[in-house]
């Protein structure tokens, strides 16, 4: 039987796109099946508005005013590891996979609004017996962590905002992986296909140098992205996100803060770093020439030198000595 050329073009097309599927077929992974590798002790999980959250606890328990640490959007809370490294001698500091992310995986209501956020945030201060924090966050745990202060004012000490969701924005460039799952019928095909390159370029994204970008840490992004509903979180979480940005609220805000950014963020402009400077009575802004969206895992030394000055003085208050 003769074969016909453009019926074997045909086969060949078929065979070559079948092939790439596999390559980059990706279904979800059982949480437990990541556990092993990615919540190794200080990791704990605690029951947290009837949702079982992946936290770390770490330093004395004896700190009055424990550092409360939260992720960005796809983020987890092993993007705090250097600023734990250096904190954790002496102070008390608080992490956590938010809901949609990281192990705590999906919300079983799938609720993904800023309000549930906040909601996540008390629940965890009140499921470890602490009363006030301060509290830090990036991008869209920076937003998280403005929205508790002015929502619970008497939770909060101090607040640190790291390259943080507040105003609304245009992006100069957006990760890929975010693009897709804003983009209807392709948010479902990524639940089921993700090119482990696709998650390397969408960290290299925002870098301010992508060669920092190393293999262990798209490892990371690729694995915690891939946990089951997660991906279906994060476009629910996209579909969800109107309650991101208020102006006159961040103007509200009394605590003393810090404002760190990266100037090569072009995920939200560094204009936003002087806006959150100018509405926040007394707060003090640092930018960081060559760093991008998440500076403080692209450099923690860096930026957590800035930070260990801010704390100097809230750790001073509540020095046992201080104590009238």
């Amino acid at each position: 039987m003769r074969v016909r050329p453009l019926g074997l073009a045909v086969a060949f097309v078929i065979l070559g796109v079948g092939g790439y599927v596999a390559s980059v077929w990706a279904p979800d992974v059982p949480g437990e099946a990541l556990h092993a590798r990615w919540a190794t002790p200080p990791s704990q999980f605690v029951r947290v508005n009837g949702l079982s959250l992946h936290l770390r606890d770490e330093g004395p328990r004896d700190d009055s005013l424990p550092v409360v640490l939260v992720h960005g959007t796809s983020a987890s809370l092993h993007t705090w590891d250097g600023w734990t490294d250096s904190l954790r001698a002496t102070r008390r500091v608080i992490r956590f996979d938010l809901p949609g992310f990281g192990l705590t995986g999906p919300a079983p209501d799938g609720d993904y609004r800023m309000t549930t956020y906040v909601r996540t945030v008390i629940g965890v201060l009140d499921a470890l017996g602490v009363r006030r924090a301060v509290l830090g966050g990036n991008s869209l745990g920076g937003g998280v962590a403005w929205h508790v202060a002015v929502a619970h004012p008497d939770r909060v000490s101090h607040l640190i905002l790291v390259d943080a969701v507040g105003y609304p924005f245009e992006p100069e460039s957006m990760p890929i992986g975010f693009r897709l799952a804003r983009i209807p019928v392709l948010n479902v095909l990524i639940q089921r296909l993700l090119p482990r390159s696709m998650v390397e370029a969408s960290v290299r994204n925002v870098m301010g140098d992508p060669a920092r970008v190393t293999p262990a840490l798209v490892d990371r992004y690729y694995d915690l992205t891939r946990r089951k509903g997660n991906r279906a979180a994060l476009v629910a979480r996209f579909q969800q996100s109107v309650d991101d940005s208020d102006t006159a609220a961040i103007r509200t805000i009394r605590q003393p803060t810090l404002v760190l950014w990266g100037e090569r963020d072009r995920l939200i402009p560094l204009r936003f770093a002087a806006q959150f400077g100018r509405d926040i009575p007394g707060s003090r802004v640092v930018t960081y020439p060559a760093l991008g969206h998440v500076p403080q895992e692209e450099d923690p030394a860096a930026t957590f030198a800035t930070v260990r000055e801010f704390l100097m003085p809230a750790a001073a208050a509540t020095a046992p000595s201080a104590v009238r």
